[in-house]
């Protein structure tokens, strides 16, 4: 969308394809009203979680305790957050183009299709860097504001490339679906129901199954696991451990690289009602870390490939 206006001579540049594409596909990431929305809600969102302590504190009459560590302890968007900025930044980007007719003369121009694709992924990782950056830095000053000094902000960096790299697992699969169905209605309907059915469905298999290994190889928020030292378990500090979560993993692993994640499920204490938890499986936080990396990255080439597939080799009816 956008990107018909396409200038230049009759062989542009590569670069200047590509730079076009990006200029004019940004401008119009910029003025969706649901990526705003969606924008808006992320800002409201960390007001409110930078801020409710601080009311509670206030009716409460206790006083605020600095917490040199809340600005990286609560860093991660999450999953919701995460889905939905990758689904309003590239629901249409395709898809889009299609419905409105634009794609026709877009394809008139000396430009290939591939250029086109590589363009608009660019540009959606421009538009969510952005809006990211924005959102640590608030959290950020607001976290030095409101709770004093904070620690480890080093790590902050690490956090959005984190989140990024989440973000784009789902960013991929969008494109995918808009590539192949060009409707983007159906894209929003179908990625909506993947993703709640994802995420309920990982939250049963990860709590009441022994097979929460299969969500280590799925897009979402994987199995539920424990940080565990050498001396003690903390059922307390859990961990999701799937795509959704990298930045998470990458904070803890940073600051406890010798710690292991051990899975539970929960089963009932035999011959009683009560519950209890049954260990499964141990694993290192770095090879935890590592194949969530390894994972993120192969489903974003394969469905970036589709997309890719689909979107040339799609026929244009005019």
């Amino acid at each position: 969308m956008g990107t018909t206006c396409l200038g230049g001579g009759r062989n542009p540049r590569i670069t200047d394809q590509l730079a076009a594409i990006i200029k004019y596909e940004l401008l119009w990431n910029i003025r969706k009203k649901k990526f705003l929305g969606v924008l808006v809600a992320a800002f409201v969102i960390t007001t409110l979680t930078l801020l409710l302590p601080v009311i509670l504190s206030h009716i409460n009459n206790v006083a605020l305790e600095s917490k040199p560590d809340y600005v990286i302890t609560n860093s991660g968007l999450g999953n919701l957050m995460i889905f939905l900025f990758a689904l309003v930044t590239v629901m249409n980007s395709i898809s889009g183009e299609f419905e409105s007719g634009t794609i026709i003369t877009l394809l008139t121009k000396p430009i290939s299709r591939t250029v086109i694709l590589v363009g608009k992924m660019i540009a959606a990782f421009i538009t969510i860097s952005a809006a990211y950056m924005l959102l640590y830095v608030y959290m950020v000053v607001g976290g030095i504001v409101i709770y004093g000094p904070q620690e480890n902000l080093h790590l902050i960096p690490l956090c959005i490339l984190g989140d990024i790299l989440s973000t784009f697992v789902w960013a991929s699969f969008v494109l995918a679906l808009g590539s192949l169905s060009k409707n983007t209605i159906l894209t929003s309907v179908t990625s909506i129901i993947i993703f709640l059915a994802m995420f309920i469905g990982t939250s049963i298999v990860a709590v009441f199954t022994e097979s929460a290994w299969i969500l280590h190889y799925l897009p979402g928020s994987g199995a539920i696991g424990y940080l565990k030292t050498e001396t003690s378990m903390t059922y307390a500090s859990s961990i999701s451990t799937g795509t959704d979560n990298i930045s998470k993993m990458i904070i803890q692993y940073t600051l406890h690289p010798s710690a292991n994640v051990t899975y539970i499920k929960i089963g009932r204490a035999q011959g009683g009602p009560a519950s209890m938890f049954k260990e499964l499986y141990t694993e290192p936080l770095s090879l935890v870390l590592s194949r969530s990396l390894i994972v993120a990255v192969t489903y974003i080439i394969a469905l970036t490939f589709i997309s890719w597939y689909a979107f040339k080799h799609s026929q244009v009816l005019e």
